[in-house]
């Protein structure tokens, strides 16, 4: 099974921080991420994982956010652009939190990712607004909280990615495993 999208926005950053800027294209390397960006390598690269243990495998090489994500904020008077939260890849037409662990994205000719996980909305978020981080949290309908600050990915096989180009899901053979932060 498969569904399409497209990208809207690719963005990378050096150092560490929320904000992304939007780049003409992004190179993705198998096993290590967005190559320039502050979280490229094959071990943990976020500030706070480090710490507990710089030794785990990187579950957050790539981060992906819905566009739609931005519609809904907007309509709470929240003005977020593509790469303002972080994310690498800013996608639309893509139900990127519905999707389970180990669900493949296949992005423009080339790549292909493996999402991991859910990305947890952190308080630097208020950094861009105050609020934020709140508006990307809610409850679901068992009262269990539903993060919509978008999905980590790993690089299974590298490539240029750019606005504009598809996305194509295909997801994992046997049970659906649902996303947990990572």
């Amino acid at each position: 099974m498969s569904s399409n999208g497209a990208i809207v926005a690719v963005s990378r950053k050096a150092g560490h921080g929320v904000d992304k800027p939007n780049q003409l294209m992004i190179r993705l390397v198998a096993g290590h991420g967005v190559e320039g960006d502050a979280h490229y390598g094959a071990k943990v690269k976020h500030r706070s994982r480090v710490r507990q243990n710089p030794d785990q495998p990187n579950l957050r090489q790539v981060h992906l956010l819905h566009a739609e994500l931005h519609d809904e904020l907007a309509a709470k008077g929240f003005v977020v652009t593509a790469g303002l939260m972080g994310e690498n890849v800013t996608t639309r037409g893509v139900d990127l939190l519905g999707l389970p662990r180990g669900a493949t994205l296949h992005l423009g000719a080339e790549a292909v990712i493996e999402v991991t996980g859910l990305r947890n909305p952190c308080i630097q978020l208020d950094g861009l607004a105050e609020g934020l981080m709140a508006a990307c949290l809610g409850r679901g309908p068992d009262g269990a909280p539903v993060r919509k600050a978008g999905v980590m990915a790993v690089v299974r096989q590298g490539g240029e990615v750019r606005a504009g180009d598809a996305v194509r899901v295909t997801l994992p053979l046997g049970p659906m495993e649902p996303l947990k932060p990572v």
